[in-house]
């Protein structure tokens, strides 16, 4: 029935003509270099008469980058959004947009002043209904236009410095495919060259932030689209899984009965048309991916490269990068060793923290067991199980935040890969976030998962663990002055209790068994741990 009515919400409406607020989309806004839409409660740019933001220049980090990327000012993303807009809304107190017209993640009410907390939940806790629901908002968000944003289907330069606007609409759930491009593609250097090693998402401390951020504005979109303020995005608990258990028409789709990379009809998203998944071509062609279908969803989970990817991750392997106690390291890219954040994106051996470019851990083990559009970086999101796995993987980064409790100064200030660090606006999200914004606690975004809320002793463990770790490295001195204390102790009770005996034998006193009963009954206990 929910399934009925979805489809025919999608007959009615009727569609309209990314990452681009569409009101900044046009010549005026580019020339301008300005973004400063009116929010519609007052007419004035960013909420201003309301005090909700006003119109700022933007402000830049200086920090300096890392050495992976050795040219400026051939990027479009370079100092993002610079080429585009200098001048943005900045909100004020708990708003939030391009225009101030939304709260901040965690926060609602007409004033933004209400706090709110909602839970992701296990995709195999939810209801019938609640699995249904979810299924039903996906196919929605890949049918309805987005309303507030289009994507850019050149680069500034092809735009003529913006006397050219070259933006088109698209959907919702595309849209997202989109910026997960967007931020992920080649530099394009002019001919058929370009740069590969670059990307303002991955292999650099912002990977997981940046997930974070748009794991959140996902989720926002679709409460919006769909009216549903209590919706949230369900994870997939892949641990120890001996198989894609969620690879059924019941949940993200089972697989073709006559072509194992192929879904099954039986699934609305064996339907589904993917974009951004020719990287190549566009190269060759100078060009940005302009959301035009590019086929149906590919998957063959299982039958993926056994030498590089033998399994799926197991717990085992989540607990040791759990353990480890710095965020990000060296180099700070997929070179990095002992890198919390290398290790759970997958470029280090999740046994040993050493990175290993050859294989894949974890998050990395994930995309590639999929063996289809999940195993390419730029259009991974086409995939809708892209979803459910980065909320997973975000939980597992939720659990070391908990667990080391890191100041905001363990995130790289300086000299990480281009866009990421700490100070760095994320590409290409406008209203603009910074790197650092979201290397805090899920519960201060306005978020939780159900699994981290069950046990009361789960958390009072994380709690206990980093001190746990410390007491094991010094572990043998522990033991060593147990052994000396218990020594000496010994030696003085024996002459305490030498001396006694002497006492008792040359004295007449009486002794006490204990107390009298007055002073018995008036004595307190206290433990001390």
């Amino acid at each position: 029935m929910l399934l009925f009515t979805m489809g025919l919400l999608l007959a009615i409406l009727q569609p309209s003509t990314g990452q681009f607020p569409r009101v900044c989309a046009n010549t005026q806004s580019l020339l301008r270099k300005e973004c400063c839409p009116p929010w519609e409660g007052d007419g004035s740019p960013c909420g201003e008469r309301s005090n909700r933001g006003t119109c700022q220049r933007i402000l830049l980090s200086q920090a300096p980058l890392g050495p992976q990327f050795p040219f400026s000012g051939v990027d479009d993303r370079e100092d993002w959004p610079s080429v585009f807009y200098n001048r943005t809304c900045r909100c004020r107190g708990n708003f939030m947009g391009f225009n101030c017209g939304e709260c901040k993640f965690g926060f609602s009410g007409q004033n933004c002043t209400e706090r709110r907390l909602r839970t992701r939940r296990n995709i195999f806790q939810l209801t019938i209904r609640e699995k249904d629901k979810f299924l039903a908002y996906l196919n929605l968000a890949k049918n309805i236009p987005s309303k507030d944003y289009v994507i850019a289907t050149g680069t500034y330069a092809q735009m003529n410095n913006g006397s050219n606007p070259m933006f088109r609409n698209i959907n919702v759930y595309d849209l997202f495919v989109w910026m997960h491009y967007y931020a992920s593609r080649d530099t394009l250097l002019g001919g058929s060259n370009v740069w590969r090693d670059i990307d303002f998402a991955h292999e650099a401390p912002g990977f997981l932030p940046w997930h974070r951020a748009f794991l959140l504005l996902w989720e926002r979109e679709i409460q919006k689209i769909t009216g549903d303020e209590n919706f949230t995005i369900p994870y997939w608990d892949w641990r120890d899984a001996e198989d894609c258990v969620i690879c059924t028409d019941e949940y993200m789709g089972g697989q073709h009965p006559t072509n194992p990379n192929l879904l099954s009809p039986a699934s609305f998203f064996s339907s589904w048309q993917v974009i951004c998944t020719r990287s190549e071509e566009y190269n060759g062609q100078q060009a940005l991916c302009n959301a035009t279908s590019e086929g149906p969803i590919l998957r063959n989970p299982g039958n993926n490269d056994k030498s590089r990817t033998p399994r799926l991750p197991s717990s085992s392997e989540v607990e040791f990068c759990l353990s480890l106690t710095r965020y990000e390291s060296g180099s700070m890219d997929k070179m990095a060793n002992y890198s919390f954040r290398n290790t759970l994106e997958g470029f280090a051996d999740p046994h040993t923290a050493i990175s290993n470019i050859s294989q894949s851990g974890l998050h990395n083990a994930l995309h590639i067991y999929m063996n289809g559009s999940m195993s390419q970086v730029q259009g991974s999101a086409n995939d809708p199980i892209f979803i459910l796995h980065h909320a997973f993987v975000d939980s597992i980064f939720e659990r070391w935040l908990r667990r080391h409790r890191p100041m905001l100064e363990v995130y790289p200030a300086a000299k990480a890969p281009i866009g990421h660090n700490r100070e760095n606006y994320m590409v290409p999200f406008i209203p603009l976030y910074r790197n650092g914004e979201f290397f805090i606690s899920s519960r201060e975004l306005g978020y939780d998962y159900e699994y981290l809320q069950e046990p009361a002793l789960g958390s009072f463990q994380d709690f206990l663990i980093p001190y746990l770790e410390q007491a094991h490295q010094i572990w043998p001195w522990l033991v060593g002055a147990a052994v000396i204390g218990g020594l000496v102790t010994a030696v003085i009770s024996a002459l305490i209790l030498a001396c006694r005996k002497k006492k008792a034998g040359t004295s007449p006193e009486i002794q006490p068994l204990l107390t009298e009963s007055e002073d018995y009954n008036n004595i307190s206990y206290q433990s001390h741990f």
